[in-house]
């Protein structure tokens, strides 16, 4: 079937604008628009008949002369976003079934190999309205925010996409989890035993950088993605555990990341500390959490009965650079997959005493237990400090003061 038999085919069905029918034919020819290219085709076939032409004035069968409205809908989109910085956008269309159907039937029935979506077009011929009104860019890649224009309700949906920043936190008091925890009792929802907070603990690390974000950003919510944890006892001092914040729904953008920082670290009240480094994007978040990072910690051990300082410190050289094999520990069975893991004790030694416990520096590979090297966590870790100096041993406090494999471009 020729081109023209085609055209003919399709305004057999009904009235057909001229956006509809060039879409149809939507891969041919370049530098058209489709209602330029249907209004070239419905010339073409007026002057292969001889017939007048008749510029298109009814409704389209196809669409409901949707095309008509696209300044209505870029103004909609406008209004809808308003109260939102933004340099870049993707508009986006829920296609009513109807129109689908339509368009889907004559794909079939004349077994068209080129034709475009209404859904492209509508994209495109809104996207362009709004930016040549606004001077936003159209970026089908990472748009800052994407509107959803609903053709069955008029409205206009909003998605507004996070925005990330990299940094390093050090925590310097004990007790405060690296992210929110809701209460156990309540799953969230506020009950007596938290005293109708919703949350296990009150503050986290996540919580003291992000409330302050959500309110410069205007956002809804704050994410923190840290380089691996630290226990809730455990102190991050040194050089700082690496992270990401994600953003949620900011509705401002142009942040200056000193002056963040600065707001940051003054209402965090010295309970931890942030340096911010740059602006992220989400494929680092996943690089952050797969990258392994070495880490040193500082600990403090305490033996049950007397041994010498030169006795306990030949007995931790002894765990340089071996293998250590470690059951999941007791302590965090509840969450974690009960396994035997191979880990290697990069270096340790016994650097001083303090309170008649010793101090230990310890560089571990990632996902060391350190509590359980020192205990034996009754077997479970082996081998270990206990296991060595032949007694009973534990880690009575622990902070961790290097975090290796830093993100590129720190």
């Amino acid at each position: 079937m020729g081109m023209n038999e085609q055209v003919k085919a399709i305004l057999a069905y009904g009235e057909t604008c001229d956006h509809c029918l060039g879409r149809f034919f939507g891969k041919r020819s370049h530098g058209l628009s489709n209602d330029e290219r249907g209004r070239g085709l419905k010339i073409a076939l007026a002057l292969e008949e001889n017939q007048p032409y008749k510029k298109f004035a009814g409704t389209c069968w196809v669409c409901g002369n949707f095309f008509d409205d696209v300044p209505l809908w870029a103004d909609r989109v406008i209004y809808a976003t308003k109260d939102i910085e933004f340099s870049t956008f993707l508009a986006g269309c829920r296609v009513p079934p109807m129109i689908a159907e339509n368009e889907e039937m004559v794909w079939s029935d004349l077994s068209l190999a080129e034709p475009e979506p209404f859904k492209s077009e509508v994209n495109r011929e809104v996207g362009k309205a709004v930016s040549a009104r606004t001077g936003k860019v159209v970026d089908f890649k990472k748009p800052e925010v994407v509107t959803i224009l609903d053709p069955a309700t008029g409205g206009v949906e909003v998605q507004i996409n996070s925005v990330f920043f990299y940094g390093r936190y050090q925590k310097f008091e004990r007790g405060i989890p690296q992210t929110h925890w809701d209460c156990r009792a309540c799953k969230g929802a506020g009950c007596e035993k938290c005293n109708f907070t919703g949350a296990q603990y009150l503050d986290s690390v996540e919580e003291l950088i992000g409330r302050p974000v959500i309110e410069m950003f205007n956002a809804e919510n704050a994410i923190l993605h840290g380089a691996g944890r630290e226990d809730i006892d455990a102190r991050m001092v040194g050089t700082g555990r690496p992270f990401i914040l994600e953003v949620v729904s900011p509705r401002k953008r142009s942040i200056d990341l000193a002056e963040l920082e600065k707001t940051i670290n003054s209402t965090a009240g010295g309970r931890i500390s942030v340096a911010i480094r740059r602006w992220a994007d989400r494929a680092e978040v996943e690089t952050l959490k797969s990258n392994k990072a070495h880490k040193k910690y500082r600990i403090l051990v305490e033996v049950d009965g007397e041994i010498a300082a030169d006795e306990f410190a030949k007995a931790v050289k002894t765990l340089e650079g071996v293998t250590i094999y470690q059951r999941t520990p007791e302590r965090v069975a509840h969450r974690r997959a009960d396994k035997v893991r191979e880990r290697t004790v990069l270096g340790i030694e016994c650097v001083g005493e303090q309170d008649g416990k010793f101090i230990v520096e310890v560089l571990g590979e990632a996902g060391l237990y350190i509590k359980e090297l020192v205990s034996g966590d009754s077997g479970r870790t082996r081998p270990s400090l206990a296991e060595i100096l032949k007694r009973s041993a534990r880690v009575t406090s622990l902070d961790v003061t290097q975090v290796e494999g830093a993100q590129e471009g720190e």
